[in-house]
């Protein structure tokens, strides 16, 4: 089961005025399951984006890209999972094509107008028939209340939905943000296969809508690593509706700017720790904390190299205090003039190693004491400078690789 990760509970997710969203059973994949998403926003929403950068992208995220570089409003997006229409060439782009126009012809737009996403497995032929005969009863189904159903229309190996709501007050107006995500495995930067959209009815002008998706990116799904695999489908939108009765953010910089990207970069931050704790087949939820570098580059990069440590990661699963494998990492995570014998090493609040070695005062029951926790942070302090950086992580289990054996299955 995931790591202290529940369901969401449908009440407590808020709508947005603008959004509406509808889900289907296309049976993508399988029968019997939500795997088709629309949401429909309204006329005059911005909306923001920010992409894998994998070479080898999948065609919707080619495609998405496009829609949004026009000058032009964007009306709905559509999601499907079971496949992820990667790797299918030009047949791929076409596919992507043709359901964009299935679903413009519904809502009476043009299809650059639609973006779509999709997500599972890489290299099978997409069922545009099944998609587009879906379409109907999915825009049958739209409500602006229809947030936990939308989030289970966007798994795939996840066993818990994540959507949650916040609500802030704004110079006197009370301003919504609804998210939902989608991710367990192949979770990496950049980005962090993970989906992710993220609503908000605030006025934001497009190019500082588009700085607060990057930031929020930043400081959330690309601090994420489940398994070191980047994905060729990531996808986070962020749509800001002008419902609410506050005035269009035109600086980021402002004080309702500011605002709204702590408030934004909240959900997403939650969102993103929800696909870690759901990682496939995790135990152990493990932050991984890297203080006093040059640069918070640096510090990302050694956070990195523990975080993404197969031999770490199952250390962790087993509540081993083997605790040499993230000096290790550490080592060769690549700063070429790193001071060994500066750094200081902790296990929550467990000093493990300084001076280049073990610490004097540990004793290996505290660390076991530690690594018997479901929520764990490794404290890597380098002692050279002042930045900082934050990561998060998950262990690797049998179940990981039980999973992703019969992915295709």
């Amino acid at each position: 089961m995931p790591v202290t990760l529940t369901s969401p509970v449908a009440a407590q997710l808020l709508p947005v005025a603008g959004v509406s969203l509808g889900v289907a059973e296309a049976g993508i994949k399988r029968p019997d399951r939500k795997d088709l998403l629309v949401m429909q926003i309204c006329n005059g929403a911005q909306v923001a984006g920010v992409f894998t950068t994998n070479r080898f992208c999948a065609a919707p995220v080619i495609v998405a890209r496009e829609h949004l570089a026009r000058d032009q409003a964007i009306r709905a997006l559509m999601v499907n999972t079971g496949n992820a229409n990667a790797g299918n060439g030009e047949q791929g782009m076409q596919d992507a094509r043709t359901s964009c126009s299935a679903l413009a012809g519904l809502l009476n737009c043009k299809a650059t107008q639609i973006l779509p996403f999709s997500t599972g497995v890489i290299m099978e032929p997409l069922p545009v028939d099944k998609i587009a005969a879906s379409l109907p009863a999915a825009v049958a189904n739209m409500r602006a209340d229809n947030w936990f159903d939308a989030a289970h229309a966007i798994m795939t190996t996840d066993i818990v939905a994540k959507a949650v709501s916040r609500q802030l007050t704004i110079d006197g107006a009370t301003i919504t943000i609804t998210g939902i995500a989608k991710g367990s495995g192949m979770i990496h930067p950049n980005m962090a296969t993970m989906l992710c959209y993220i609503a908000t009815d605030a006025a934001i002008s497009r190019p500082v809508l588009q700085q607060m998706a990057r930031e929020m990116a930043n400081r959330s799904f690309n601090c994420i690593t489940v398994d070191g695999d980047t994905s060729t489908n990531d996808a986070l939108m962020l749509i800001a509706t002008g419902k609410a009765a506050l005035a269009e953010v035109k600086d980021n910089g402002s004080k309702s700017g500011r605002a709204l990207q702590a408030a934004i970069t909240e959900v997403a931050t939650w969102l993103a720790q929800a696909i870690v704790r759901d990682g496939e087949g995790a135990t152990k939820f493990i932050t991984v904390l890297v203080e006093g570098g040059n640069s918070e580059a640096e510090c990302k990069q050694i956070g990195y190299a523990i975080a993404r440590s197969p031999l770490v990661k199952t250390a962790f699963f087993a509540s081993d205090p083997n605790l040499g494998r993230i000096l290790a990492a550490i080592g060769y995570a690549g700063i070429a003039d790193l001071d060994v014998e500066a750094i200081r090493l902790y296990l929550d609040d467990v000093l493990v190693a300084e001076n280049g070695g073990r610490a004097a005062g540990y004793r290996e029951e505290d660390g076991q004491r530690v690594m018997l926790q479901s929520d764990i942070t490794i404290r890597v302090v380098l002692n050279r400078g002042s930045a900082n950086a934050r990561l998060w992580t998950c262990d690797f289990s049998f179940d990981y690789v039980k999973i992703n054996a019969s992915y295709r299955s």
